[in-house]
């Protein structure tokens, strides 16, 4: 806080300094018009303001007397009429009174209740009905007592209006009450307009004044000065062809040619293609500082003497200035050990470069390929200095290393079931007479099994190239119990072989979800096919679907979705690359089923359905993957929802 008030107290002081010196600039006759200007300006105007200010307020008295004494004529006139309940009278004598007066804005007639029955312009006497509108008009209590006309005014969009309530009595009786408003006098109106118009139109005169004597000075004195500085400026910066050109005599005359002069004389030097280098150079800078690679000049004494933003990033150099610098001081430790010598045989002419390959830690792991390139005289033989190129690889290097896993994850799950099919064919095809119908089965079903596998294999990596080709998929509402027990009824079999139970706890009514129906019987059937496998036999796996409100927004509302198993469990070392392509948890059990793509293709789906799957595991235990959905606002409950519990008995 004590901060902010010194920034702001320092800005103000800065401002007031500005002013200042832009005070200081003219001339003392200028000042001293611009002051009396100022003075005499505010003097007017107020003057002005006071006496429009003045016929306001006795527009306001006239319109009140004229309006009291038209309300006490009226009720005067229109009172034994009411009496006597002649109200057409009454009608049609108001009528007459409200056109023989312009100023007339309304009028309006209460009973003794207040309840308003006839009106100009607002209402004609009209039939009692049922569906009457009844208006009523509110007074103070104190004014049923009062015998005078009480006035008050309100704001209109034409102007004040003043509104005017006379008593109606007749003979001692209370009559109720006639309203009547009276518009404000246009004539007031149009003449305190005119004098805040020509108040307005001397205030900006008088400025206009003043501004044009500010500027006759700035012309005459000020304008040549800063011309002049900023000549000085451009001449500075290499603009020789700078002239001013301002029809003065006397001393600023004389500094005004002598400036041209120098420029004169620093023009002379155009024959050495001064701007031409500079452009050059301006676009040298540019092309090295706009590359996607690493640019780094170093001298002859492995000094840095240029280096581009991308080279400062990817050697961490950000917010540090090496120029100047050795390069061998600056240069991470894995790139300093990898280049020195061979920098020091560029250096000396030894040798024209080389390519090298590094792998850095910071500020991220990244693999980089450097170039060494000496830069040589015009004759070729000696050397200027050392050009180094910079490009990151670390994206090659993964899809190098991604396609030699693939390659070697789908050579080895082709080929295990297919010498297993090929060795079982050849088999039966060899032996086959010889074999029991017992053999023959248990021949058949290993094959069986073994085309499943490849099955599993080609379908995986359909899926995950489906999911990468960026074809759109239709979202709307999905049940997720209709989905539940579709896997209910696929696994369940499965799942019954293994002595596992398999069940599910629903919410019932679930609402529906935004989402993909296919794509999320697809995640599930990886997730509780997994759950099914690494589940030993008399586990149990639970599907769960329920409404949760996550805690930083509890007026939100979305469907979790949990698969829990009591199988082997995930070591903490390998959860956070369960989910990365052909990362097998399986192997560090020493067996080979398995592609390691089912959980990655899980997050593809649920990142499509623009949410996160996350995990729980504990080795032993068991595991629990978890994903919530946004639920469909626009979407109907099914007429019928999964179960509370569905539970299949072991066998």
């Amino acid at each position: 806080m004590v901060v902010l008030k010194t920034t702001a107290q320092g800005d103000i002081k800065e401002a007031f300094r500005a002013i200042a010196r832009w005070w200081s600039e003219f001339k003392i006759q200028t000042r001293l018009m611009a002051t009396a200007t100022l003075v005499v300006s505010i003097i007017m105007s107020a003057l002005t303001f006071w006496a429009v200010n003045t016929i306001q307020t006795n527009a306001h008295l006239n319109d009140t007397r004229y309006g009291r004494d038209l309300g006490l004529l009226l009720a005067a006139d229109v009172a034994p009429l009411i009496a006597q309940g002649d109200t057409t009278a009454v009608a049609e004598f108001s009528r007459k009174f409200y056109e023989r007066s312009a100023s007339i804005r309304y009028i309006l007639y209460a009973d003794p209740t207040g309840e308003i029955y006839y009106g100009l312009p607002y209402s004609a006497p009209q039939v009692e009905s049922a569906l009457t509108l009844r208006r009523r008009m509110q007074l103070p209590e104190s004014y049923r007592e009062r015998q005078e006309p009480l006035v008050r005014q309100h704001q209109t969009p034409d102007g004040l209006v003043a509104d005017v309530f006379v008593p109606l009595s007749f003979n001692g009786q209370n009559l109720g009450v006639v309203a009547i408003g009276i518009n404000p006098n246009e004539t007031f109106i149009a003449s305190a307009s005119l004098t805040r118009d020509l108040t307005i139109a001397v205030f900006v005169s008088l400025w206009i004044m003043v501004i044009l004597g500010g500027v006759f000075n700035a012309l005459t004195i000020t304008q040549p000065i800063k011309e002049l500085v900023q000549g000085v400026k451009n001449i500075a910066a290499g603009n020789f062809k700078q002239r001013i050109n301002l029809p003065f005599g006397g001393e600023l005359g004389e500094l005004i040619t002598s400036f041209n002069d120098m420029a004169e004389r620093l023009a002379s030097y155009e024959a050495q293609n001064v701007e031409e280098l500079q452009a050059e150079k301006a676009k040298l800078d540019t092309l090295v500082s706009t590359i996607a690679d690493g640019a780094i000049l170093l001298d002859t004494e492995m000094r840095v003497i240029l280096v581009n933003p991308t080279a400062q990033r990817l050697f961490n150099w950000e917010g540090m200035n090496v120029i100047g610098q050795s390069a061998l001081s600056c240069f991470p430790a894995p790139v300093c050990e990898k280049l020195t010598c061979p920098l020091f045989k560029a250096s000396s002419g030894q040798s024209e470069g080389g390519e090298f390959r590094v792998t850095l830690q910071e500020p991220s792991p990244r693999s980089v390929r450097i170039l060494l390139t000496t830069v040589m005289d015009a004759q070729r033989e000696k050397p200027k200095g050392i050009a180094i190129t910079i490009q990151d690889i670390t994206r090659e290097v993964e899809l190098n290393e991604a396609k030699a896993q693939l390659i070697s994850n789908v050579s080895h799950e082709l080929r295990t079931p297919l010498f297993n099919i090929k060795s079982i064919i050849e088999t039966i095809q060899e032996y086959g007479s010889e074999l029991s119908d017992e053999k023959q089965q248990e021949f058949l079903a290993t094959a069986n099994h073994e085309t499943d596998r490849l099955t599993r294999l080609v379908n995986d990596f359909l899926d995950i190239s489906r999911l990468e080709s960026g074809r759109p998929y239709q979202f709307g509402a999905v049940h997720m119990g209709q989905v539940i027990e579709q896997i209910l009824r696929t696994y369940q079999l499965n799942a019954a072989n293994k002595s596992i139970e398999l069940s599910t706890e629903v919410d019932t009514p679930l609402p529906a979800v935004w989402g993909n129906y296919d794509l999320l019987i697809g995640a599930l059937t990886n997730l509780v096919g997994n759950a099914l496998k690494f589940t030993p036999e008399g586990g149990r796996v639970v599907i769960r679907a329920y409404v949760w409100h996550p805690p930083s927004d509890p007026e939100q509302e979305r469907v979790r979705i949990e698969v829990a198993d009591t199988g082997m469990g995930i070591a903490p070392e390998d959860q956070p690359r369960v989910f990365e392509r052909f990362f097998r948890v399986e192997n560090r059990v020493h067996t080979l089923e398995g592609t390691g793509l089912g959980l990655a293709i899980v997050q593809d789906i649920i990142h499509k359905h623009n949410t996160h799957i996350h995990l729980i595991s504990e080795v032993g235990v068991g595991s629990t993957f978890w994903f919530d959905l946004a639920i469909d606002e626009t979407a109907l409950l099914p007429p019928e929802q999964s179960n509370v519990e569905t539970a299949l008995p072991s066998p």
